[in-house]
């Protein structure tokens, strides 16, 4: 599945990007998934195609007027939320691996999904492959840290991981943010846990030093931050491993729910509170905004021949059509050829030699 060649790569297109969304994908699939793809087609101006049964998908495009507007792929098959990395074996008639069966021959451009993580990961990687040179491929999410958000790679694609990864994950989030927010020079942090040298254990320690001796022209590697850096914006990418970042995403995620009920109860608190909470209406919505997951779209798989975006499995219309708008962005912005510009010669003699080396 490493180190495929351009064959595996899809048939470029000149055209707007076509994004297959898994309808059958999510907690609240098929109708809040057609709902959004609908809302991606009418209000964003996207080429969109759904895939999944097509007599539901066809009954929830009527009730939204749009049978016309968006195509459906027949699948016959969907992954269930607690599928894992067996999936594409088990399913490979599923929505998400006929989707990907499209971007293979060209038929679309990028996959959105808010099914189960694990089994998009393993579907989308075993269908699509990774791109030469990539050893695996990874989550990369979105952190509201500002104007320009900090993409924190890997959000728990790879549990496991060996130092030489950790490089290629910096390189990926950094194609990402080139392609996404026009960053040109993204700053790039390992989280640890201190900001000093040395510190950490051997799998950072490792992708620390070998992250400083790449002296790349396109990456300004800053050294280690820890966890209370991650939402300053001191870096425009994070580097670590999937168990790690998974944990830091979800305490995060956890942090920013109680923070907002908290908020919520103070201003509820009194009359006096609840006048003051009208005055500040506008600026708690764009605060409530700001930590919405459905705000960013969802996370990117990044270093596959194709676009990946996981929606999150309780998405809502909004949240899947900003997957979509995401998807067209990473793909319109040929983000497959930036990843193939900064890791040309990471190849598996390449992981062989850094190996021996230490």
């Amino acid at each position: 599945m490493t180190g495929t060649s351009d064959a595996d790569a899809p048939v470029p297109r000149t055209s707007p990007p076509i994004i297959a969304v898994d309808a059958m994908g999510g907690d609240n699939a098929p109708g809040e998934v057609v709902r959004g793809a609908v809302r991606a087609v009418r209000e964003l101006g996207l080429r969109v195609l759904l895939v999944g049964r097509r007599t539901e998908i066809a009954a929830q495009l009527a009730e939204e007027g749009a049978l016309r507007d968006v195509p459906v792929v027949h699948a016959e098959d969907t992954l269930a939320m607690d599928e894992g990395a067996l999936a594409s074996w088990r399913r490979p008639r599923s929505s998400a691996a006929v989707a990907c069966r499209l971007i293979r021959r060209g038929d679309a451009d990028a996959l959105v999904s808010a099914g189960s993580t694990g089994g998009i990961v393993a579907t989308s990687t075993v269908r699509l492959r990774t791109q030469p040179g990539v050893l695996r491929p990874a989550l990369a999410v979105t952190l509201p840290t500002g104007p320009v958000p900090t993409i924190m790679v890997d959000a728990g694609a790879n549990a496991d991981a060996k130092p030489e990864m950790l490089v290629q994950f910096a390189h990926l989030g950094c194609a990402y943010a080139q392609t996404a927010f026009g960053v040109e020079r993204p700053r790039v942090g390992v989280l640890n846990i201190g900001s000093e040298p040395g510190k950490g254990n051997k799998l950072i320690r490792r992708a620390s030093e070998l992250l400083a001796a790449e002296g790349s022209e396109s990456m300004d590697f800053r050294g280690n931050i820890e966890g209370h850096d991650l939402m300053l914006g001191r870096v425009d990418v994070v580097v670590t491993d999937g168990h790690t970042g998974n944990v830091a995403l979800k305490t995060i995620e956890g942090t920013a729910a109680f923070t907002m009920d908290a908020v919520r109860d103070a201003l509820t608190s009194s009359t006096m509170a609840k006048a003051g909470a009208v005055l500040q209406r506008g600026a708690l919505r764009r605060l409530r905004e700001r930590f919405d997951s459905e705000t960013y779209g969802g996370a990117a798989l990044l270093g596959l021949n194709g676009t990946v975006v996981i929606a999150h499995g309780d998405s809502h219309p909004e949240g899947i059509a900003q997957a979509c708008r995401l998807a067209h962005d990473l793909a319109g912005g040929r983000i497959g050829d930036q990843i193939r510009r900064r890791v040309p010669h990471r190849s598996a003699h390449w992981l062989h030699r850094r190996s021996e080396e230490r």
